[in-house]
């Protein structure tokens, strides 16, 4: 009878510990909805430093966004590796690309594989760049297309002008096979789990029971390239999406294929610019008016105003690069600025 009083005491004291944290990740949703950045991460941290995965992620964010905190990839890293450890799928997913963006490319790839094979787009937009180059990862442009289709179709903009690029270079064939098997893939995202996978999952065989109040998930006004901050509880949806595309049209008859193909620029090493100094580099346009179009958007961000925008022919493309920019810190600074605001951006090296 003792040990069962002792078991319940735990029990009970376990509980209690846990709906303070739970409280405080509410707390800093409400605040971060007000716009009190600060306040919001001063709720999470606590939470987070006890282990909560929806409060690491939610600090992750703050930190990779800039927003209560200086703006610092490593420390928004570090929380995303911590969540990710405990499973949660969101953090997984940005801790791939994270990794990426901080040069840990060869470490990101397992995670950029696992979060591509669930459907998360902008992984397959940088494992269908990957593959298509051969860089990082095994050349294979069947698979290339079908993922850089799906990505396409889930509206990453990057996806649809690389998807342009490559119907230039892959042959009819291997471009019939992409697509067969982005509709595969396609399927398998929206297919339910087996009935022994969710068994395993729930042994009751439904769904935990949600909270009694719902805790809205932080919406910050942010690019397709950020989810956005979690809510607790046993689940961890991805965020909502635009319903996807139709799948691509069949293929046209290419003429053969030229050999090599010319990169696609967010997985190669960035060239190196005539200068000397450092640049950013904004993408790669197979229309010129496209890039000068997006420059007259980045160039509005905070700290692109005094940069001057290069328009560097490569090929079949057009290069928008910005700059001069004095180091490579600067440069990752922003590059963290354009991909919050929902560009793709990567330093150029001198």
């Amino acid at each position: 009878m003792g040990s069962k009083r002792q078991l319940f005491a735990a029990l009970l004291i376990g509980t209690v510990a846990a709906a303070p944290a739970m409280a405080d990740v509410k707390a800093g949703v409400d605040a971060w909805e007000r716009g009190d950045y600060p306040r919001a991460v001063a709720e999470w941290r606590p939470a987070a430093t006890a282990g909560d995965p929806d409060a690491q992620f939610n600090l992750a964010q703050a930190y990779k966004l800039g927003r209560g905190v200086a703006m610092d990839l490593n420390a928004a890293e570090s929380w995303y590796r911590k969540a990710a450890a405990q499973g949660h799928a969101q953090s997984e997913d940005n801790l791939g690309l994270v990794l990426f963006q901080n040069g840990k490319r060869e470490e990101a790839m397992p995670w950029i594989r696992k979060s591509a094979e669930r459907g998360e787009p902008r992984a397959q937009y940088v494992l269908g760049t990957a593959l298509f180059n051969g860089d990082l990862a095994e050349k294979d442009w069947v698979r290339a297309y079908a993922l850089m289709s799906r990505s396409s179709a889930q509206g990453i903009s990057q996806a649809t002008t690389s998807l342009a690029q490559m119907d230039r270079y892959i042959p009819s064939d291997q471009r019939q096979r992409g697509t067969a098997l982005a509709r595969d893939l396609e399927a398998r995202q929206h297919r339910p789990a087996p009935p022994a996978a969710r068994a395993a999952a729930d042994p009751a065989g439904h769904r935990p029971i949600p909270m009694a109040a719902p805790i809205r998930p932080v919406q910050p006004k942010v690019a397709q390239t950020d989810i956005p901050p979690s809510r607790p509880g046993a689940d961890y949806p991805p965020p909502a999406q635009a319903p996807a595309a139709p799948p691509p049209s069949p293929p046209r008859a290419s003429a053969p294929t030229p050999a090599p193909p010319p990169p696609i620029p967010a997985v190669r090493s960035p060239a190196p610019t005539a200068s000397g100094g450092w640049r950013v580099q904004l993408g790669a346009f197979s229309n010129a008016q496209r890039a000068t179009t997006l420059w007259q958007r980045v160039s509005r961000l905070e700290g692109f105003q005094t940069l001057q925008s290069f328009m560097v022919p490569a090929g079949a493309v057009t290069r928008l690069q910005a700059g001069p920019v004095d180091g490579k810190a600067a440069a990752d600074r922003l590059c963290a600025t354009a991909t919050a605001a929902g560009h793709a951006c990567f330093p150029v090296r001198p």
